[in-house]
């Protein structure tokens, strides 16, 4: 099966949960498996929670998600035209052998999502960042 899914939503924490439902319908619908919904969801989350914590500095704003789906793999892309951020260069390394209460705050989240995707693209295009995350469905 293929699909878009595409929306846009507010730089308030509370929104995410809005995508939370509407990714897992999504899913449902595109016979996604629930480890792949799953997935999915906590990327947009992660993704989601850098724009809306880092993105701007001030006041309400929107950023779009896309989601595409095919038999082979899905696609989650990320547009905001917040302040310029490339997460495959310019986040911090993770801290991943100190002990927890030595651990810096932050930064696990695009580690995270490296761990979890199998392509990671970005770019600043008209003003606007596009990250772009794709995970090749099992066969």
């Amino acid at each position: 099966m293929s699909g878009k899914l595409s929306f846009k939503i507010k730089t308030q924490r509370e929104e995410l949960t809005r995508v939370y439902d509407v990714v897992q319908s999504f899913g449902e619908e595109q016979e996604w498996s629930p480890e792949l919904i799953f997935c999915a969801n906590l990327v947009l989350e992660e993704l989601g929670i850098n724009v809306i914590n880092h993105g701007y500095d001030e006041g309400n704003h929107e950023f779009e998600i896309i989601v595409l789906s095919n038999p082979e793999s899905i696609t989650i892309e990320i547009i905001d035209d917040g302040k310029p951020f490339d997460p495959l260069q310019d986040a911090p390394d993770p801290v991943l052998n100190a002990e927890i209460e030595d651990r810096p705050i932050g930064g696990l989240g695009v580690y995270l999502v490296h761990t979890m995707m199998d392509e990671l693209h970005y770019r600043r295009e008209n003003g606007k960042n596009h990250f772009t995350a794709t995970k090749r469905r099992a066969g």
